[in-house]
C-alpha cells in the first residue's frame, strides 16, 4: 500500500482505465438522519446499519460518558456525508418529500395549507390586511440573499433596496403596496439567477393569475434554486473534499472506536480468514503488508458474496448498499454470459452476429431486473427460455438460416433452464472470470488496460462499469483503513 496519497492517485488512474460509472445517490431515500442543516432542513443520510459490535468483546468493557456517545454519533453523521461526496462523482442533494400518507407529510401540509388560507383571506380583506404577506416578503428576501453568490452585490444591493422591510411597511401605512409588482420583480429577479433546468418554471409563474398561488410557487422555486446552490457548492469543493476525505474518515473512525468494546470484530474475522493457512515465512513489516494486500483483494471479493442477514464488516458498512448493489450486477452479468455462451453452441451460425448478442442481452437485462438470486431466478427460466428460443430463431431467419431443429430446440431450452441451478458449470466458469477481472483490477499497481475475459466481449461495457465503481468503492477503503488492516494481520501473524 505504501504512501496513501501516492497509492490512493494510483488507484484513481486504474479507475478511469477501468471506465467505471457512478450512480446518483438520493439522500431522501435513506434511514438514518443527520444533523438539522441551517434553514430547518433535514439531511437524510443513507446507510443500511450502523457500526455492528461484536457479541464477544475482543477486549475488557471501557466506560464511556453519554456526551462521548453523542460526540461520536455526531461524528459519524458528518463521517456518512463525507464519505459519500468522496466515493460518488455525481453525489448531489435532492429535495426530502415525506411519504404519502405518513403523519409528517400530513403535518407539513396542514401547516402549509393553513399558512396560504390565511394569507389569502387577508388579502381578500377590505382594505387588504398585508400582517402575513410582509412575514412572506421578508422570508424571500431572505431566500434571494442566500443564493446570491459573494460577488452578485449590485444585485444584492438591489435586493435590499427594493424588498427593503420599511419601505414596505410605509407602503402598508400608505396604502399603496402593490404586492403583484413584488411577485413580478421577484420572478424577473430569479429569472436571472436560477439555472436554465428551472427557466420552465419561471414561464409557469410568470404565467399564474392568483397572486398568492404565484408566491407558493415563488417559494417552491427558491427551494429548488437553494438545493442548486448547495449542489453547486459541493461540486466546486468536492476536489478539497476528496483530498482532506482520507484522513477525517480516519479521524472519525478513530473517535467511533473509542466508544467502542471492540469496533472491529468483524473486520478482524472477515479479513483473516483470507490469511494462507500455511505459517507464514516471512512477518517482516515488508512481508506483512504484502500479505495485507492479498488478503484484502479476496476480502473485496467476498462482500459481492455476503450473506444478506450476515452484518458488513465495519470498515465497509458505510457502503454496504453499494457492494450489494454491485453484487446483484455481478450476478446479472454471470447469468447473461451464462446464457449467451449456451446460445452460442445451440447457434453456431449467430457467434458472428453481434446485432443478435445485443438482442440476448437486452431482453435478458429486462427479465433480471427484479432478479437477486437463483431462487427468483428459478420462478422466471421458464419464460426466459421460450423468449432465448425466440429470440434466435428469429435471428436464424432474418440472416438467411434455417431455424433450429426439434432436438437442438429441447436441448437449448433444457440448458438455459439449467442456468437457474446451483453450482451451474458454466455460470461458475463465468463467474470466476468475473471475479478474476475484478481482482487484477483492484490488485494492479498500474492503470495499465486488464483484458476483457474470454467470451465476454459483448458484456464489456458492463463489466468495465461495474469494474469502475468496485475500485473506486475499494480504492478510498483501502487508503481510509489500510493501517488497521495491517495492525490486524500483523497480530494474528506474531502469535
Amino acid at each position: 500500500m505504501g504512501d496513501n496519497a501516492e497509492s490512493h492517485n494510483s488507484d484513481d488512474q486504474r479507475e478511469e482505465a477501468a471506465g467505471g460509472t457512478s450512480r446518483q445517490r438520493n439522500l431522501s431515500e435513506s434511514s438514518v438522519s443527520g444533523d438539522e442543516s441551517s434553514d430547518g432542513k433535514r439531511l437524510s443520510l443513507r446507510t443500511t446499519q450502523t457500526f455492528a459490535m461484536s457479541g464477544v468483546p475482543a477486549s475488557p468493557p471501557k466506560f464511556v460518558s453519554l456526551e462521548e456517545i453523542i460526540k461520536a454519533a455526531n461524528g459519524m453523521n458528518n463521517l456518512v456525508l463525507a464519505h459519500e461526496i468522496a466515493v460518488d462523482r455525481d453525489f448531489k442533494l435532492e429535495k426530502l418529500n415525506p411519504p404519502e400518507n405518513s403523519l409528517r407529510k400530513q403535518v407539513r401540509d396542514t401547516m402549509h395549507k393553513a399558512f396560504w388560507n390565511l394569507l389569502k383571506e387577508q388579502l381578500d380583506e377590505d382594505p387588504p390586511n398585508y400582517s402575513q404577506a410582509l412575514v412572506l416578503l421578508e422570508d424571500i428576501k431572505q431566500g434571494l440573499l442566500s443564493v446570491l453568490l459573494p460577488q452578485h452585490t449590485m444585485m444584492k444591493q438591489n435586493v435590499l433596496e427594493i424588498l427593503d422591510s420599511k419601505l414596505i411597511e410605509q407602503q402598508v401605512e400608505a396604502g399603496t403596496l402593490n404586492f403583484k409588482e413584488y411577485a413580478h420583480y421577484v420572478i424577473s429577479l430569479m429569472g436571472k439567477m436560477c439555472a436554465p433546468a428551472r427557466d420552465e418554471k419561471i414561464k409557469e409563474l410568470t404565467e399564474m393569475t392568483d397572486v398568492v398561488e404565484v408566491f407558493q410557487g415563488i417559494l417552491e422555486l427558491l427551494d429548488l434554486m437553494r438545493l442548486d446552490m448547495v449542489n453547486f457548492t459541493i461540486q466546486l469543493i468536492r476536489p478539497g473534499i476528496i483530498a482532506s476525505s482520507i484522513e477525517y474518515e480516519r479521524q472519525k473512525f478513530k473517535e467511533f472506536l473509542a466508544v467502542q468494546q471492540d469496533g472491529l470484530a468483524i473486520t478482524r474475522v472477515w479479513l483473516l480468514k483470507h490469511l494462507p493457512s500455511t505459517e507464514v515465512e516471512d512477518s517482516s513489516p515488508d512481508g506483512v503488508k504484502k500479505l495485507t494486500e492479498a488478503a484484502l483483494g479476496e476480502a473485496y471479493l467476498e462482500l459481492l458474496e455476503w450473506a444478506v442477514d450476515s452484518p458488513f464488516p465495519e470498515t465497509v458498512v458505510l457502503d454496504e448498499a453499494r457492494f450489494r448493489e454491485l453484487a446483484v450486477r455481478v450476478y446479472h452479468l454471470t447469468i447473461i454470459g451464462a446464457i449467451l455462451l449456451l446460445v452460442a453452441s445451440c447457434a453456431p451460425s449467430l457467434q458472428g452476429v453481434a446485432s443478435f448478442r445485443e438482442i440476448v442481452k437486452k431482453h435478458l437485462q429486462t427479465f433480471l431486473s427484479d432478479i437477486k438470486a437463483d431462487e427468483e431466478l428459478q420462478r422466471a427460466i421458464d419464460n426466459i427460455s421460450v423468449q432465448i428460443l425466440k429470440d434466435v430463431n428469429d435471428s436464424l431467419k432474418s440472416h438467411g438460416f434455417r431455424e433450429l431443429d426439434e432436438s437442438t430446440t429441447n436441448v437449448l431450452l433444457v440448458q438455459v433452464k439449467a442456468v437457474s441451478e446451483a453450482n451451474h458449470r458454466i455460470k461458475d466458469l463465468v463467474s470466476k472470470r468475473i471475479k478474476e477481472f475484478l481482482l487484477q483490477t483492484i490488485m494492479s499497481p498500474t492503470a495499465a488496460p486488464v483484458r476483457v475475459p474470454p467470451g465476454l466481449s459483448t458484456l464489456q461495457a458492463e463489466l468495465t462499469s461495474i469494474t469502475g465503481n468496485f475500485l473506486r468503492l475499494v480504492s478510498h477503503n483501502r487508503s481510509v483503513f489500510s493501517e488497521y488492516y495491517i495492525d490486524i494481520v500483523s497480530a494474528a501473524v506474531s502469535k
